[in-house]
């Protein structure tokens, strides 16, 4: 029996194919710890550079300037904390943005916990931070932005040109977690002023519990970090132990395909689809789409929307033999608080509890949209039809 209709990327994506068959050899054959120095070992050290190589280019960048971890949250921890223990208690003082990934503002917090000051930016009502916010957030202690490239719930695109050249200006580093963005939209950090950027390979195709940390290694302001986690020296001394060679194989063959599938006009593909269901649902009594209304400051595959008088919660139900779809951010499933990212820009709780969150991928069809937008259409029938009448408030 199929399963329910995917829309649900965002949270994660299914592993490709041909890089399930990529990693295949380096689970028994090539097998090597690529820190040995017999020809088992080479071998994987080979495959590791060339991985370090792939995925370094999906957003242009150096490659001896890639980490690899276990995935975007802790290269998010590596960043954060990573840059703040190194000036051994001097003081700090950092930027970020009300809607980021717990990723972010989880170590944030601790780092305020420690005696870092921190400034959280709000957004606009679509999501996105303006360089003059950033520009007036900025003290004589700040050392570190960090604002997340695309949002994972509402699609906004953040203006890290802009956003950069504020940090440049003022002599402080810019970190962006790019789970989201990295093979749905361009990356290039060699034309861009990011200093540390975050990547998951599970996000784009790739298997899940790896992902890297570019850091830039020339420039002004210079990047020192210390190390979040020690023992053998691996990684630049910046993330020890033995590294997961099937794993940097996969993420470096998941890179590759990326790269291809913007090449040739995917997310364009993904947009005209989203577009599509867009058209179906905002028809729809009382549905409203959340994000930016200019399409080149969305994620292509996004489609956010909240539905009057329901609780998302209830929807999902109703939808789960026919579309695996989610109300925000994976991490936060089962949570009874509003989603903060829709609380940040101005949603009132009793809408933000009826999110819905829907992500296309490669293999989606119009078919398909026409199919999830029908079972949604008649979820949201249905669910009405069982508790009429708008929800008094944002309360469990």
């Amino acid at each position: 029996m199929p399963g329910p209709i995917h829309l649900d990327h965002h949270a994660t994506t299914p592993c490709d194919p041909r890089v399930v068959a990529a990693m295949a050899p380096y689970w028994t054959e090539h097998f090597g710890n690529p820190s040995s120095a017999h020809p088992y070992g080479t071998r994987a050290a080979a495959a590791v550079a060339l991985a370090r190589e792939q995925v370094a280019g999906l957003i242009g960048g150096d490659p001896r300037g890639i980490v690899f971890t276990s995935g975007a949250t802790e290269a998010d921890n590596l960043a954060i904390l990573g840059v703040l223990d190194a000036l051994q208690g001097a003081p700090a003082h950092v930027i970020t943005v009300q809607t980021e990934h717990r990723a972010v503002l989880d170590p944030v917090a601790v780092a305020e916990a420690r005696g870092t000051a921190v400034t959280r930016i709000r957004p606009d009502g679509e999501g996105r931070v303006s360089p003059d916010q950033v520009r007036d957030a900025l003290r004589p202690d700040t050392v570190l932005v960090s604002i997340m490239a695309a949002n994972n719930e509402i699609g906004t695109l953040q203006d890290l040109a802009a956003l950069g050249a504020v940090c440049r200006e003022a002599g402080v580093l810019l970190h962006t977690d790019a789970a989201q963005a990295a093979g749905r939209v361009p990356l290039d950090v060699s034309a861009l002023p990011v200093d540390l950027v975050s990547l998951s390979a599970h996000k784009l195709y790739g298997p899940k519990g790896v992902g890297a940390l570019w850091i830039r290694r020339r420039g002004r302001p210079r990047v020192r970090l210390d190390a979040r986690q020690v023992g053998g020296g691996q990684e630049h001394g910046l993330r020890s132990g033995t590294l997961p060679v099937p794993l940097l194989v996969g993420f470096g063959h998941a890179a590759v395909l990326a790269q291809e599938d913007l090449a040739h006009g995917g997310p364009a593909h993904r947009a005209r689809l989203r577009d599509r269901l867009a058209d179906r649902l905002l028809a729809l009594d009382d549905v409203t789409r959340h994000g930016p209304a200019d399409p080149a400051w969305r994620l292509p595959d996004n489609l956010h929307v909240t539905i009057g008088g329901i609780r998302a919660s209830n929807l999902l139900v109703a939808l789960r033999r026919a579309v695996a779809a989610s109300q925000g951010s994976a991490c936060s499933t089962g949570s009874r608080e509003p989603s903060h990212v829709l609380t940040a820009i101005g949603v009132p709780a009793e809408r933000a509890h009826g999110a819905l969150r829907l992500g296309l991928g490669r293999s989606t069809t119009e078919a398909e949209i026409d199919q999830a937008a029908a079972a949604i259409e008649r979820a949201i029938h249905t669910v009405r039809a069982q508790a009429p009448g708008p929800l008094p408030d944002g309360s469990g």
